[in-house]
């Protein structure tokens, strides 16, 4: 009773701690995958080595790459760039934390300022033009203080030069380690400059028929069973599909054409008369009312028209028109409105600037009449009929020409300065002359003069009509319901069509871009999705059209099935039977019995090395040329079963490379092609060790 009585007393606190606990436990289950345990269900779009990759923030990358991107990447090319580089992160994350490898801010600013793209930004550049640590650092306080977006842009791209310093740093340490002894650069200066010559016969393995050797299921399979890490496959999928794309008829093409003929003369409409394109006096109005192209007043050269009709139009008189004409996408015709003979040119020139010139470069300190006479000379240098003008620009222009040899590409008349314009204008091509203006003296050529000229063009989109869009809808959707449903397969009933089943082989789960189709991620997800099976047929809304699509083929991660592996297999497998065939039927033949016997030639290749063992006629045959070194000079091989066929080969004559006094510079070389290889090999290898487990599929 005492004890009920104490329980009675304490009622109110027992609910408070009974309540609290249940709070905690649905607290607890907000946060777990199924109120007990693990992470939440579709919150992680990764886990590598164990660390998992938040999909929020991987979202939050990806939307801030596709910025940085912009147009110029689809939205699966941007995921899989950030996938790798979340993957690359993690792994190396784990060694840098093991080896204990930080980035300290003084290594930070080292990197930054042994990195082009800063180092070469005037922002941060001292009046020397050497990057400025300081200069550095207060642009990117204005920046935190002035324009918080850009000051987070900032921080993610820090971030990357973190990484990208650390990533140095380990590499850098793996590379330390690496070295080559005097031994190892003696045999690669032996191994390129050691030399054999020898007489061969071989029997190509095409001298036997495909058709005559038989390779069964079983040894396929035991092949792939002894090659396990040359037969891995991804999950992938294979599919048809026949496209059915919105495009103009030729009953299309024709009334388009007619539409646009019908608006070049004058026509009359309710007793009124409409103007023509022909006899209209506002062209841009006319252009603005009946075509898909607006006026485009700009005078245009030669080059800058259409290729095809570039000729005709250029020889067009004022008021005069051509068409139509077929231009890429549209109907045409085109009408001169104005030329201009000689309306640009083409020029070069060598500056000699002066100190307190306009826009002279600040290293320039010298007075202007010092600047006149190497102007002076220069000019005379140039007159000359063997000078090099472009060599001489480059060598001593002050303008930022210099690199291209002085070339200023072609211009209108108004767009340089006045002296410089008349100059230009007023000689000839070829004509070479010394100048003034205020950016210093010039020595200027003319390189070229094209015309100009102004056209209107009117214009019209091939497109199709409502009735062609309509009967194309119609022919996609019998052709999915009769494929569905007929008797006759996927590949027949498009033939019998007259369409083009087009096939796609081994899609992996990421990919998006089909052959033919270009971005498709949904016909991917569809192929990938676990309800679609082999034989299923659905339709797509694409681009400009329709697909119609057939799943054909699932892969499974994994070993591949003889099945797979056997377009992979059967060559390799052949090639053994027919080289066994061959050993066989001339066991203990002399070389010049093994010729004769098989209608082969003996042939001789000289100045044979092992590192590269190529075989003029035959090819590479690292194996044949390798047993030659290995014999003695006048001594014959046994039969070899080489890349191409059956061998046997006899060692004409044998060259050592003459011995150096030291072998360190080969040394040297083969340490230096080694460390181009650290950074890749040692990322492979930690990322085939890792253990990852991808699910963008489910989110993208």
């Amino acid at each position: 009773m005492a004890i009920l009585e104490n329980i009675r007393k304490r009622t109110t606190i027992l609910i408070l701690i009974i309540g609290m606990a249940l709070f905690a436990f649905v607290i607890s289950g907000i946060f777990t995958a199924d109120g007990f345990s693990g992470a939440k269900v579709g919150s992680t779009v990764a886990e590598i080595n164990g660390t998992d990759i938040s999909i929020d923030e991987f979202r939050r990358k990806v939307e801030s790459a596709s910025k940085r991107f912009g147009s110029s990447a689809s939205s699966m090319q941007i995921v899989n760039n950030v996938w790798d580089q979340e993957v690359r992160n993690v792994i190396l994350d784990k060694e840098f934390n093991d080896l204990g490898i930080g980035i300290e801010q003084d290594q930070i600013i080292n990197f930054i300022a042994s990195n082009p793209g800063f180092a070469q930004n005037p922002e941060y550049q001292n009046e020397d033009g050497i990057f400025d640590e300081f200069k550095f650092k207060e642009f990117i306080s204005n920046l935190k203080e002035n324009n918080p977006g850009q000051y987070q842009v900032w921080l993610q791209q820090e971030q990357a030069i973190m990484q990208a310093a650390k990533e140095q740093t380990y590499f850098n340490l793996i590379k330390a380690g690496l070295g080559a002894t005097l031994k190892e650069g003696e045999l690669d200066y032996k191994l390129a400059n050691d030399k054999v010559d020898i007489k061969y016969a071989r029997v190509p393995y095409t001298s036997i028929a495909d058709s005559s050797i038989t390779v069964s299921k079983s040894e396929i399979s035991s092949y792939i069973n002894d090659h396990k890490e040359d037969y891995k496959q991804e999950k992938a999928r294979d599919f048809q599909f026949v496209y059915f794309e919105e495009k103009a008829s030729l009953e299309d093409e024709n009334t388009i054409k007619d539409k646009i003929i019908g608006l070049l003369n004058d026509r009359v409409e309710y007793n009124d008369t409409i103007v023509g394109f022909k006899n209209t006096t506002d062209v841009a109005d006319f252009l603005d009312s009946n075509s898909d192209l607006k006026f485009d007043t700009i005078y245009k050269a030669k080059n800058d028209l259409p290729a095809k009709f570039a000729d005709t139009l250029m020889t067009l008189s004022v008021g005069e028109t051509y068409g139509p004409y077929r231009d890429e996408n549209y109907f045409k015709v085109s009408k001169m409105i104005n030329k201009k003979s000689n309306g640009s040119v083409k020029a070069s020139h060598i500056l000699i600037a002066w100190e307190g010139a306009e826009r002279a470069d600040p290293k320039v300190k010298r007075a202007k009449e010092e600047a006149k006479k190497i102007a002076d000379s220069l000019f005379k240098e140039a007159k000359k009929s063997d000078a090099d003008f472009v060599v001489l620009a480059r060598d001593n222009s002050d303008g930022p020409s210099a690199q291209r040899g002085g070339d200023l590409g072609y211009h209108e008349k108004g767009s340089l300065t006045s002296k410089f314009d008349d100059f230009i204008f007023n000689n000839e091509v070829g004509h070479i002359g010394l100048i003034e203006t205020e950016f210093g003296y010039h020595i200027v050529k003319v390189d070229d003069k094209q015309d100009l000229v102004q056209l209107a063009t009117l214009a019209r989109t091939i497109e199709a009509s409502e009735k062609t869009i309509n009967k194309m809808f119609t022919d996609a959707t019998q052709f999915e319901m009769d494929a569905k449903s007929s008797d006759k397969t996927f590949l027949e009933l498009s033939k019998e069509r007259k369409y083009i089943a087009r096939p796609v082989n081994k899609i992996k789960e990421m990919d998006e871009s089909l052959p033919g189709l270009s971005a498709q991620r949904g016909i991917v997800q569809w192929a990938f999705n676990d309800d679609t099976k082999v034989g299923d047929i659905k339709r797509f809304s694409v681009n400009n059209g329709y697909a119609i699509v057939q799943l054909t083929g699932k892969y499974a991660e994994g070993l591949m099935s003889p099945e797979d592996a056997s377009v992979l297999v059967l060559p390799k497998l052949r090639k053994e039977k027919k080289a066994a065939q061959i050993i066989a039927a001339n066991k203990g033949k002399t070389l010049d019995v093994f010729a004769k016997d098989n209608n082969v030639t003996v042939s001789t290749a000289t100045a044979l090395t092992m590192k590269s063992p190529t075989i003029p006629g035959a090819g590479r045959e690292a194996f044949v040329v390798g047993t030659a070194f290995g014999l003695n000079e006048g001594e014959s091989s046994s039969l070899l079963q080489g890349e191409t066929g059956v061998f046997i080969v006899s060692v004409i004559k044998k060259e050592e490379a003459p011995k150096l006094e030291n072998y360190s510079t080969y040394a040297n070389m083969v340490q230096a092609a080694a460390a181009a290889r650290i950074n890749t090999a040692v990322y492979n290898a930690l990322k085939e060790a890792a253990t990852i487990e991808d699910n963008r599929a489910l989110h993208y």
